[in-house]
């Protein structure tokens, strides 16, 4: 039998990708704070458990779908699983995909929302039609809970403090008395990936005079990472040597963070930390750009010389010629930035 009904417990929905999962995390929190009466399980897999570690009066609910939750009637399961916890107030979907929709059928909630994506807007961007910012992916998640009767003001953000560091952490960032700076060099596609060669001279210049510390996961990106890491002694590589909890805690320790367009741009800004973003054939716009960052913070590709900027939402999509359109971005015009915010 499922236990007594709160009144306001809302299942929350958002299975991947990594940044658009951290992406719900300043939402969440500013919820915690405008509504702290509101209790939320949050449904996401395993994986993402510690990006929701600071938030109150909340549960991390892991969603197996490759395994038990696998298909139409693993979701069935998955909702009568979630059912047996709490008669849910209300679901708030962030996903919106074929998976979330059925799910939300099977869960028979009388109040739920979903996240408008904006898809014909997101296409006018693309093709050119509409060059213009688009609403942000922070707000439209803002926006299901406004639909659930919880508008929110996220204009004056709640972020977490800095984690005390033990000293195996505390080692990654060689020197005490400089400030540190994450740079994490990947992205999922290549079109939005800042060419090693030039990111490598980045990193040695500003190793110079500030710790530095590299982040990325898989094989390859580590051996890349490890290669660069032995060229200065200010410079460390967390590749494949911590677990997720532990990496948040260095991030949140971190000075600036400069990142692609991708997952670790969101996971710097969820944890308070002041990000600098490199574009390529993605573009700010989309509304995908890290919580609370100013804009110029943001490095964008020469539109000039690649004016189908952006070709894809995503990046995963562009002409012949564009997928070293980073590398129109001037090494020391990076070094600059970084410091610059750094200084700030």
């Amino acid at each position: 039998m499922p236990q007594q009904t709160l009144k306001k417990h809302i299942l929350v929905i958002r299975l991947s990708a990594m940044g658009d999962v951290a992406m719900t995390v300043p939402v969440l929190r500013a919820l915690n704070k405008q509504y702290p009466d509101v209790h939320l399980t949050i449904l996401t897999r395993e994986f993402f458990k510690p990006f929701f570690r600071d938030l109150c009066n909340t549960q991390v609910y892991a969603a197996q779908v490759n395994k038990k939750h696998k298909g139409v009637f693993g979701l069935y399961r998955l909702a009568k699983e979630l059912k047996n916890i709490i008669n849910f107030y209300a679901v708030a979907d962030l996903h919106n995909v074929l998976r979330s929709k059925l799910l939300r059928q099977f869960m028979g909630c009388d109040l739920t929302a979903y996240i408008d994506k904006g898809r014909a807007d997101k296409k006018a961007l693309v093709s050119g039609k509409a060059f213009k910012q688009l609403k942000t992916t922070h707000q439209r998640y803002a926006d299901v809970f406004e639909a659930l009767g919880f508008p929110l003001d996220l204009s004056k953000p709640f972020l977490p403090e800095r984690v005390v560091l033990n000293d195996e952490l505390s080692s990654f960032l060689v020197n005490k008395d400089r400030k540190s700076i994450g740079i994490a060099p990947f992205a999922a596609h290549q079109g939005k990936v800042y060419p090693l060669g030039h990111m490598e001279e980045v990193v040695l210049k500003l190793s110079n005079n500030y710790n530095v510390v590299l982040i990325g996961g898989g094989k390859r990106e580590i051996e890349l990472l490890d290669k660069i890491e032995v060229k200065s002694p200010n410079i460390k590589s967390i590749g494949g040597k911590l677990n997720l909890n532990d990496e948040l805690d260095l991030i949140s320790n971190l000075d600036v963070m400069l990142s692609m367009d991708s997952g670790n741009a969101h996971i710097a800004a969820m944890l308070g930390v002041k990000v600098v973003t490199i574009w390529g054939v993605t573009h700010p716009f989309a509304g995908f750009s890290p919580f609370n960052q100013p804009k110029h913070h943001a490095i964008l590709a020469d539109k000039k010389k690649y004016p189908l900027i952006p070709t894809s939402i995503y990046g995963n999509k562009y002409p012949n010629g564009y997928k070293e359109a980073a590398g129109t971005i001037a090494p020391d015009t990076i070094v600059a930035k970084v410091i610059s915010v750094l200084e700030d």
